[in-house]
């Protein structure tokens, strides 16, 4: 957890943010107001875990596509990369319905300010400048409220498979 939050004797919820997905649509926190959401850190253009990633939220998509209470948020960790045009290829390759899985660009500092401040996604410091960079398997579940309620490792069919439970037991099904 980012040493500053240490100290804080507030519950913490989600913070706020502004960005794009992959329809050229802003999304914001309040897009997420009673929606159980799911959000990772990601890039269009990695070769390593990232697609095992997208195809384990292929399968989370899928247990909840009737259930309009579940947010897959899928952040890009390379903005200046990963433009409306890239994420929307992005998000045709893997299926994403635009309604229920937002794939997110924008303003770098503040994606990275989100993957430590506001989901803890990664224990690493930085400033979101040019040489930093969050690469992470972790998935992280927020429930209704914008509270954080579990931590998975993305790669990992069984830890996704918890996930899907999870999300279950947060909507009280």
């Amino acid at each position: 957890m980012d040493p500053s939050l240490r100290t804080s004797n507030t519950e913490h919820h989600i913070l706020d943010f502004n960005l794009t997905d992959q329809d050229g649509r802003t999304v914001t926190l309040a897009d997420t107001k009673g929606k159980v959401v799911l959000a990772d850190f990601f890039f269009t253009t990695c070769g390593s875990i990232c697609p095992k990633m997208s195809d384990q939220l292929e399968r989370v998509q899928a247990a909840y596509k009737d259930d309009d209470r579940v947010l897959l948020l899928s952040h890009s960790v390379t903005p200046e990369i990963d433009s409306v045009p890239a994420l929307k290829a992005y998000a045709d390759l893997h299926g994403a319905d635009p309604s229920r899985w937002r794939l997110l660009t924008g303003d770098r500092r503040q994606i990275y300010r989100l993957a430590r401040k506001s989901w803890f996604a990664v224990k690493d410091t930085g400033s979101g400048g040019p040489d930093d960079f969050v690469h992470t398997e972790n998935f992280i579940l927020a429930d209704t409220l914008g509270r954080l309620r579990g931590f998975y490792d993305g790669t990992s069919t069984e830890d996704v498979d918890r996930a899907i439970g999870d999300i279950g037991k947060l909507l009280g099904n």
